[in-house]
């Protein structure tokens, strides 16, 4: 068995159809001892109940007192172990968690969880989890195990344990994901892999230290003090700066071998689920006309597909709903046409099966989600790939299209999709290809204040925000997922380094929020009252225009 040091990317773990983010910190360390989970509940330290902030992590909502992962690929058995304490009100939102999991071959063995409150009185968890469908299709089909845990306070300790069970016919590797939304003081991860792996690569980025091996088997990193994953704008792809440790086999020896057989056997598939059958030709012919040009007809199909429910953006059904509803599992394009309903992926590939259909040249593309990774060729795993897309030509030009993501005009992409890598099919077989970025004028933003101010500095009136390209895709989305309420809080938390002090700004309501072809308006009413700064000889246009540049008066 050997262990060789690679580039690291974020990447759903093929085997397990776990999304699993990479991480590490310290030395991996191959010990000779059975693998056997560690952690049992514990019993909380008088410090950790009267704990109200923890000069480790100034200002945390919490911290996780410790996280414990352990995989045992001759066992068939995944364990996950968490003791998280709550000092903010938002971080209660960690008492809902949320386990992806492939029930075709794997089983949530066990659950348990409980609440401490800081007095040290005990809350079992006695409610079930729920199971939610998030992918369905042929072959394949991804589910997440949802549980909260109950009467959680702040001050509270919240602990559980999940422990999943595979088929004894899957190989698995696991991704161990070190840094976490918050604060961890103590973590510790185990790997045994299956005795028939005779070859074991791990990716890994961190802080410095090398992944190690020896003959033993059986893989475990413990560390403490690890700083929460960051979060800040204008970030590169997380891949690029987290922590974290991937395990994968492979028997090719080279990256250029293994991307060949990739793309080849991608091919196969996606081709057979996109190929048009004759109902599906129907149905496409009956949303053109017979004098349409290509764009035209590109046009009217992806408006078709843009009305479909898509379940990336509704709230996914249970297995039980499926069946009442008699939803039957989705083998080609045509039961996504069928059902009016499908996931964003399978909706961009049914834009392709329907373009075909009506003669347009077009090809889907899977490609990288940007906004948390980048292509990376040395790490021999596809599932890094993440989302499809389309593409079309018409006028001698290749079209990006991304018709899996709601409310996004034609034409155009969600932002992580662009400048991704990925696979795409051609003419002349699947080919590693990157789209194309956006432009700024495709990209812009327009205030334009309408604004009284008199002579004692009193200012009422409205601001208008002109939305196009990503911004305006990034709000409707946002309304898409979210009750009014919410839209606005987030809205107005938006504007607070452009209104100056002493003037309320307050979100109104949006115009052109179902036509996702046009520009969106957001309406801000204004009022308060103008104090200039100490000194100021600017007149009230120019203090404004001095702290809102993009405003036009």
């Amino acid at each position: 068995m050997g262990i060789a040091r690679r580039g690291a990317t974020n990447c759903l773990d093929g085997s397990t159809g776990l999304w699993r983010p990479l991480g590490c910190a310290a030395v991996l360390v191959a010990l000779a001892t059975p693998l056997i989970a560690r952690a049992q509940f514990q019993e909380p330290t008088k410090e950790e109940l009267q704990m109200t902030a923890d000069p480790k992590a100034p200002g945390a909502a919490a911290v996780y007192l410790y996280y414990e992962e352990i995989t045992d690929s001759r066992a068939h058995t995944s364990s996950f172990y968490e003791r998280i304490k709550i000092l903010a009100e938002k971080g209660k939102e960690l008492a809902t968690v949320t386990m992806p999991y492939e029930p075709s071959i794997d089983k949530i063995a066990d659950i348990e969880g409980r609440t401490i409150h800081a007095d040290g009185t005990v809350i079992p968890m006695t409610a079930k989890a729920s199971d939610l469908i998030d992918v369905k299709a042929k072959g394949f089909q991804v589910d997440s195990i949802v549980f909260t845990l109950p009467s959680v306070e702040v001050g509270s300790i919240l602990e559980y344990r999940l422990t999943t069970k595979r088929d004894e016919d899957w190989a698995y590797s696991p991704t161990w994901e070190i840094q976490k939304q918050y604060f961890v003081h103590k973590a510790h991860y185990s790997f045994r892999p299956g005795s028939f792996i005779n070859m074991l690569y791990a990716t890994y980025i961190g802080s410095g230290e090398e992944v190690v091996s020896d003959k033993h088997d059986v893989f475990t990193l413990d560390i403490a003090d690890v700083p929460p994953e960051p979060d800040e704008d204008w970030m590169p792809p997380i891949n690029t700066v987290r922590w974290r440790v991937q395990f994968y086999s492979t028997v090719f020896r080279s990256d250029t071998a293994f991307w060949s057989s990739a793309m080849l056997g991608w091919a196969g598939w996606v081709g057979d689920f996109i190929k048009p059958s004759g109902k599906l030709t129907d149905a496409a012919r009956g949303l053109v006309a017979p004098g349409d040009s290509d764009r035209q007809k590109a046009e009217k199909i992806y408006a078709a597909v843009m009305k479909l429910d898509n379940t990336d953006f509704t709230r996914k059904k249970s297995k039980a709903e499926r069946k009442k509803e008699k939803l039957k599992e989705i083998k080609k394009t045509e039961d996504v046409w069928k059902q009016q309903s499908g996931s964003a992926d399978e909706i961009a590939l049914l834009y392709v099966s329907l373009a075909r259909a009506v003669g347009l040249k077009a090809w889907p593309m899977r490609v990288v989600d940007r906004s948390h990774a980048n292509f990376d060729r040395s790490f021999l795993s596809s599932y890094q790939l993440d989302d499809y897309i389309a593409v079309v030509a018409l006028d001698g030009k290749d079209i990006y299209l991304d018709p899996g993501q709601k409310m996004c005009p034609f034409g155009s992409m969600h932002w992580k999709h662009s400048l991704a890598t990925g696979f795409r099919l051609t003419d002349n077989g699947a080919v590693i290809a990157t789209t194309t970025g956006l432009t700024y004028l495709s990209s812009l933003e327009e205030r334009v204040a309408s604004l009284s101010i008199d002579e004692t500095g009193n200012v009422t009136g409205t601001i208008r925000f002109i939305l196009n390209g990503p911004d305006a895709l990034y709000w409707r989305q946002i309304a898409l997922e979210n009750d009014a309420d919410e839209v606005k809080k987030r809205f107005n938390e938006t504007m607070h380094d452009i209104i100056p002090d002493g003037v309320e700004a307050e979100f109104d309501h949006f115009l052109g929020l179902d036509d996702y072809e046009s520009n969106l308006i957001g309406i801000v009413k204004v009022s308060g009252t103008w104090e200039p700064r100490p000194g100021s000889t600017l007149s009230c246009r120019g203090y404004f225009w001095s702290l809102m540049p993009n405003i036009r008066l």
